[in-house]
């Protein structure tokens, strides 16, 4: 468990606990698009309500298995700015239906889901624990499936448009991360020292990159690159990997 996975969680089960005592505290949080401008904490707030304990349990679930290896991956801060965007946009898409209430972290968890497929879209998970599929096929197929039930109107009580919202936020904010940071960065020094890149001293200055005090999660990574970068070679890293092989070379 990483710290702003566990965090997210803990609270959205404390807000959970908070509307149940705490009468009217629902109403007041929950987004309502017609009512935006006069209530405008609304679009962050109503991404940590949840309508029953199935709501918050799946929503919670897809947070904690995709979630933690994502924030390794990002960055504490990076992470919370993909889930809070993920939210947000997907409650702006909420529109449609503007006098509709809208709660829940389907949003924010649909773009934490989209993130991972988009740094490992081959990484293979087990829906109900049986059922293996890779995610970049997961994330296609729940697209599909929100697409067709948003606008087929399906009566379901499910906000089909605040998952495609969740995933469309994630996209761009991933777009506009890789555009600012540290990847666009890496490719601007590839450009002006190359050399230095490729060369065998940067290959040994990753070998040696120091495991302890490492999260789990970062040393599973390491090794994933580092087997990648002794098979394939320097030439097959994504910009991501040698990315992640630079941040931590200089610890």
């Amino acid at each position: 468990m990483t710290p702003w996975v566990a965090r997210l969680i803990f609270l959205n089960f404390l807000m959970y606990g908070l509307i149940i005592v705490v009468p009217g505290l629902g109403d007041a949080l929950m987004f309502v698009p017609a009512l935006f401008l006069s209530r405008p904490w609304t679009i962050v707030t109503y991404m940590f309500l949840h309508g029953g304990l199935g709501h918050i349990f799946f929503n919670m679930l897809v947070l904690f298995f995709f979630g933690p290896r994502l924030e390794a991956r990002m960055g504490g801060r990076r992470f919370l700015g993909l889930y809070l965007t993920s939210g947000i946009v997907g409650g702006l898409l909420s529109f449609t239906s503007p006098m509709i209430g809208v709660i829940g972290a389907s949003g924010a968890v649909y773009g934490v889901m989209l993130a991972f497929a988009y740094y490992w879209p081959r990484e293979v998970v087990h829906i109900w624990g049986v059922l293996p599929i890779e995610v970049r096929w997961l994330v296609l197929g729940m697209t599909v499936l929100s697409v067709v039930s948003g606008f087929g109107g399906a009566g379901d009580g499910i906000a089909h448009f605040a998952h495609l919202g969740g995933f469309l936020g994630a996209w761009i904010y991933l777009k506009v991360m890789d555009r600012t940071s540290g990847t666009r960065r890496f490719q601007a020094q590839a450009v002006a020292t190359a050399p230095s890149i490729s060369s065998p001293a940067a290959v040994a200055r990753w070998s040696h990159i120091q495991r302890e005090g490492l999260h789990p999660i970062n040393l599973e990574e390491l090794d994933r690159v580092m087997a990648k970068l002794q098979q394939e070679g320097v030439a097959r890293l994504t910009d991501g990997e040698k990315e992640f092989l630079e941040r931590f070379s200089q610890r």
